[in-house]
């Protein structure tokens, strides 16, 4: 630690920029290649610029006056919630919502990579918590954002930090995309057999009149009450633990959910592996909350949130409850169906009493059963070792940007296979 020093944000960036202080107005529809960052989009070292709002031209240019973001780019929330930090790693255009300040490295005086995971750390959390002030909602003052301390060793040792950390971000994140392509594989083949009806052996059965429409032969339309269990009645050991899934949980993109921690008893969803769980809330069912259990031992019970809707095949399988949930036109029935007082509206039950579908024969739910369900095995395995890579990232970041490792000693590749320090990794 002896070459590591104490050095001002501002002396290492070449700029701090603020956002402007008001609600760009936006669009939805259509998109638009501008998009505006707020608070939610920043977490855990990303900037998430997917889930976004759209501004036109004119807007997009008035918000970016003072410096237009680019990859690269840090950002901090300042607010609700606040201390989050994340960096842009796509060209998109974007710019910054309310309570979000942006930092650009000097990359002459400090690796950007090295200042994002440092901004992450224990120590700097620590500072930006002494500064935040706000009685009912904290946050940081623009003024403050400018006056945080980073322990920083020289450029070498920062290009190698932010790498070895940068190198588990890169496997997290190419696992994530590999679990959206194998999601969209699952997904399109649902949609090829049980929407298009472009099922295995089609050609060979005539399509006769339905209360749907033209449907295949043999098939029958049913409610997905009919189709589906919901909520089924599990019995529960209360005074054993049990893993606990919440609404963080979901991914909101894909069918992943890992239990976060355990519980004893208590009210709220009860499911088992293959179940479906649903948000009945507004905005996690618009923002996609809707996973597929699939971490749980066999006849092992999780629990839940009181927000979730628990699914299970009874006409069709796991796989296909789940891709049917994630249809646009079952989860705008269930939005459909909300009711409650403003700001707390819930989803029925008994929606999906009114909810269609058309079922196909057993042999076909079947072979859908056993065509995706090498798709769902592999994303769980990528789900799992992601939700290793991040521990281990989780526990080398507050080390590796304190000093407490000689990084010219480690062996990332050898930490990856086993998960743990070596005694020669450390100070």
């Amino acid at each position: 630690m002896s070459l590591w020093v104490d050095r001002s944000i501002k002396d290492l960036c070449l700029a701090v920029v603020d956002c402007v202080n008001k609600t760009a107005p936006s669009q939805q529809s259509p998109p638009t290649p501008y998009k505006m960052l707020r608070t939610t989009n920043v977490r855990g070292g990303w900037v998430d610029t997917e889930s976004v709002k759209y501004v036109d031209y004119a807007t997009y240019t008035k918000w970016t006056r003072r410096m237009v973001p680019k990859r690269g780019d840090i950002i901090l929330t300042r607010e609700a919630p606040f201390g989050n930090v994340g960096m842009i790693r796509s060209d998109d255009q974007v710019f910054l919502g309310q309570r979000l300040v942006m930092y650009r490295a000097d990359e002459t005086e400090c690796d950007p990579h090295f200042l994002m995971y440092s901004m992450m750390g224990p120590g700097v959390q620590a500072e930006l918590k002494s500064l935040g002030s706000g009685s009912t909602v904290e946050h940081l003052r623009v003024p403050d954002c400018e006056r945080i301390t980073i322990p920083s060793p020289p450029l070498p040792e920062q290009w190698k930090i932010g790498a070895i950390l940068r190198s588990l971000d890169d496997l997290i994140e190419n696992n994530r995309r590999r679990v959206e392509v194998l999601e969209e594989m699952a997904r399109a083949i649902y949609r090829e057999w049980f929407v298009k009806f472009r099922y295995p052996g089609h050609k060979d059965v005539p399509m006769v009149d339905s209360a749907l429409g033209p449907i295949p032969e043999g098939w029958e339309v049913v409610s997905a009450s009919e189709a589906i269990e919901i909520n089924p009645r599990i019995k529960l050991d209360r005074s054993a633990e049990h893993p606990l899934i919440t609404m963080g949980d979901l991914d909101g993109r894909n069918m992943g959910c890992r239990p976060s921690g355990v519980r004893t008893g208590g009210g709220g969803a009860k499911f088992q592996q293959g179940d479906t769980l649903f948000a009945r809330i507004t905005p996690c069912l618009q923002n996609g909350k809707i996973g597929l259990v699939q971490s749980l031992a066999e006849s092992e019970v999780g629990l839940g949130s009181t927000e979730f809707i628990v699914l299970r095949g009874r006409l069709i399988g796991s796989a296909f409850t789940y891709c049917l949930a994630r249809q646009e036109s079952f989860r705008g029935h269930a939005i459909a169906s909300m009711s409650g007082a403003s700001g707390r509206q819930r989803v029925r039950n008994e929606c999906f009493d009114s909810y269609r579908l058309a079922t196909p024969p057993g042999w076909l739910a079947n072979e859908f059963e056993t065509t995706v369900e090498p798709l769902i095995s592999q994303t769980a395995v990528l789900f799992d070792e992601s939700m290793r890579l991040g521990a281990l990232r989780d526990l080398l970041l507050p080390k590796l940007v304190t000093g407490q490792i000689d990084v010219s000693t480690l062996d990332l590749d050898a930490l990856i296979a086993t998960g743990s320090f070596g005694e020669e990794a450390e100070v």
